[in-house]
């Protein structure tokens, strides 16, 4: 049975179009195999002086093994100010020649700075740069540390951020390094804590009879001598009669302080 739309087609002599192409079968292309990306040691030969071909979490320990600890043999001073410390150089000298042994490299991926201007105490503009650094410590067989410091400088020229760049390294060498300075150790010597020899009322009479003590030591006097129990201990006063030491004391403060006898 043909439909209108055939009947139509067939007196018109044109095919009918309202049916779709049956579509030809569709066959998923060939899968190639893959090339498996370059291995960059694969043809490595290790020359003598080659570092040893170790993780890179590995050679940062031993490069921290080698330097041990950097002393502060440097000082700052000027006027009111004085310190030791370890200077960018002196951090970089120590790490420089023990990275290159062990195949460690070092670099800044990205810096992030930002600037204000600024007076010193004296009125000289200052710029201050502060800079955030991300750093990349690549390992003799190029496996890598992330690593992310910060530094700040101030200069009156153009120097600002090169010196803030270079306090951010120190802190990354001496903070991942865990640098010590060696400085004693303040646990490494011990000294027992003797008690203070307990004072006699004779010390407290003499202390008190002299003209030199202040009518608010007096008071303080008497405020250990209650805490110790000694207000009523009987002494020699200065007419050789004896007396308690809370007696001589109020006599003291009266006279002292009202000028009375």
């Amino acid at each position: 049975m043909t439909t209108l739309a055939e009947r139509a087609a067939a007196a018109a002599g044109r095919p009918d179009t309202t049916t779709a192409p049956v579509p030809e079968e569709y066959t998923l292309p060939e899968v190639t195999e893959q090339t498996p990306a370059v291995d960059p040691m694969a043809d490595y030969e290790p020359g003598d002086d080659d570092p040893d071909m170790i993780p890179v979490h590995l050679a940062w320990l031993r490069v921290r093994k080698e330097v041990r600890a950097i002393a502060k043999g440097e000082q700052y001073s000027a006027p009111g100010t004085k310190f030791n410390f370890r200077g960018v150089d002196t951090v970089v000298n120590t790490f420089g020649p023990v990275t290159l042994k062990h195949g460690v490299n070092v670099f800044p991926v990205q810096v992030d700075a930002t600037y204000r201007d600024t007076t010193t105490n004296k009125g000289n503009k200052m710029r201050e740069c502060t800079v955030r650094v991300s750093w990349l410590i690549v390992g003799p067989k190029g496996d890598t540390l992330s690593l992310q410091t910060q530094g700040e400088a101030l200069d009156s020229a153009d120097k600002g951020t090169a010196k803030a760049q270079s306090v951010a390294l120190r802190v990354l060498l001496l903070t991942g390094g865990l640098t010590p300075t060696h400085d004693k150790d303040p646990d490494s010597s011990h000294i027992e804590r003797g008690e203070s020899a307990a004072r006699t009322p004779e010390s407290y009479r003499d202390e008190q009879l002299d003209k030199g003590t202040s009518p608010s030591r007096l008071n303080q006097i008497r405020n250990e001598l209650r805490d110790l129990g000694m207000l009523n201990s009987r002494v020699q006063n200065e007419t050789g009669e004896l007396e308690t030491l809370d007696s001589i004391g109020g006599r003291m403060y009266r006279e002292r302080t009202s000028g009375g006898a």
